[in-house]
């Protein structure tokens, strides 16, 4: 087993998945093509959303998203610092500033009582809006998030880039799919190789606005439109009525996801059944990322909390486990402690990312591997 490296994350390509994109490569569309179309039909329905629209990535799509609600140079957002940086760093593509707030030191989910708090030390109006990210695939409660938004004229972007086949139920007993657009604006979603579904790059946006929507469309292909054509227009015609980017995504890349998309409420059971494996391994023992009782955790990552993280982290890459730490928090990395976050009093996140390490979780992960990966760092703790 030492010679085998066991990453924290790995993609599944398996028979359906080559075959879905050898089949397209032999049509006449690699991209902007009818795969595109299919894939956000079967994504939105998945999640059930009213719309999805494909982008190049996820970062892509936060940053559209943004655009979209409207978001203009120097206003105000507010996100938690343990996140992958993009979450952040959409705000600042817009020429907005970032506004952190604490996490919950249990569920490592943005804390809403912060962020309550944070709002309210303003005046009405100082914010525009508020990004939540269902970290290792945990959902945000977003029914009270959207409560805390209405109250004070806030939009809601959900970063569910760890999340999708996750869900919450809200307090009227109804299960809320991570993306369905019902408490958040917009929800954007990742297709990188270590997520759920595995494009190679790529990621999806949904929502339930229609003028949400088309303007995700425009901005996603230049700011270019043929709605305005008129019967005396030739069919060359276009108009490019705002300054958008090329952040589509490719029909090669919507046949895998396709494919992808099919198995992974299969692949969000066999990830619960590792995490189930972890818990029961490590519980009285370890400290790990709570649930609460009215979620499923979609598990992206699968966290512990240890006093001797780099010891740790150390004996299983000498072991061959490639463990990861997921994040260091936002606010600390040189880009932002350079424009004034440097004194950010962000104490629940600094505690964690001191102590934080992912063990390995993925679908493909045997019960062999995952047995050795538990007996290395039971052992070192009992060396």
């Amino acid at each position: 087993m030492k010679e085998i490296k066991i990453p924290y994350g790995r993609q599944s390509i398996e028979e359906d998945d080559l075959e879905a994109v050898r089949t397209t490569l032999l049509t006449d569309f690699l991209t902007q093509g009818p795969k595109v179309a299919e894939f956000e039909d079967k994504f939105a329905k998945y999640v059930d959303a009213r719309y999805a629209v494909a982008v190049s990535n996820a970062t892509a799509g936060l940053h559209l998203a943004v655009l979209a609600l409207g978001l203009k140079p120097g206003e105000r957002v507010i996100t938690t610092p343990i996140t992958f940086a993009a979450s952040a760093n959409c705000i600042r593509y817009a020429g907005g500033e970032v506004w952190f707030a604490d996490i919950d030191p249990d569920t490592y989910l943005l804390d809403i009582e912060s962020v309550q708090k944070l709002i309210e030390s303003k005046p009405k109006g100082f914010f525009k809006g508020i990004i939540p990210v269902d970290f290792a695939g945990l959902p945000v409660d977003l029914e009270a998030f959207r409560i805390l938004a209405e109250k004070h004229d806030l939009w809601i972007i959900e970063d569910a880039c760890h999340a999708p086949g996750g869900c919450f139920t809200d307090s009227k007993g109804i299960i809320n799919k991570c993306g369905n657009g019902k408490y958040a604006d917009l929800s954007v979603f990742s297709f990188h190789p270590v997520k759920h579904i595995a494009c190679g790059e790529g990621g999806m946006v949904t929502t339930n606005s229609k003028i949400l929507y088309e303007s995700l469309l425009k901005l996603r292909s230049h700011g270019i439109t043929k709605d305005k054509m008129s019967q005396n227009d030739g069919g060359w015609y276009y108009e490019m009525q705002e300054l958008g980017f090329n952040y589509r995504l490719t029909d090669i890349q919507s046949a895998l996801g396709i494919s992808q998309l099919s198995k992974n409420d299969k692949g969000v059971v066999r990830r619960n059944e590792i995490a189930e494996n972890y818990k029961k391994s490590f519980s009285e023992k370890l400290k790990f990322q709570s649930l609460p009782s009215n979620c499923l955790n979609a598990h992206h990552l699968f966290v512990i909390e240890v006093e001797n993280r780099k010891e740790l982290y150390d004996y299983l890459q000498s072991n061959g486990i490639l463990a990861q730490i997921h994040y260091i928090p936002v606010h600390t990395l040189p880009y932002y402690k350079n424009i004034g976050y440097k004194n950010a009093n962000l104490s629940n996140a600094e505690y964690y990312y001191s102590k934080c390490i992912s063990l390995p979780m993925f679908p493909s992960l045997t019960d062999e591997e995952q047995k050795y990966v538990i007996q290395k760092v039971l052992e070192f703790f009992n060396e």
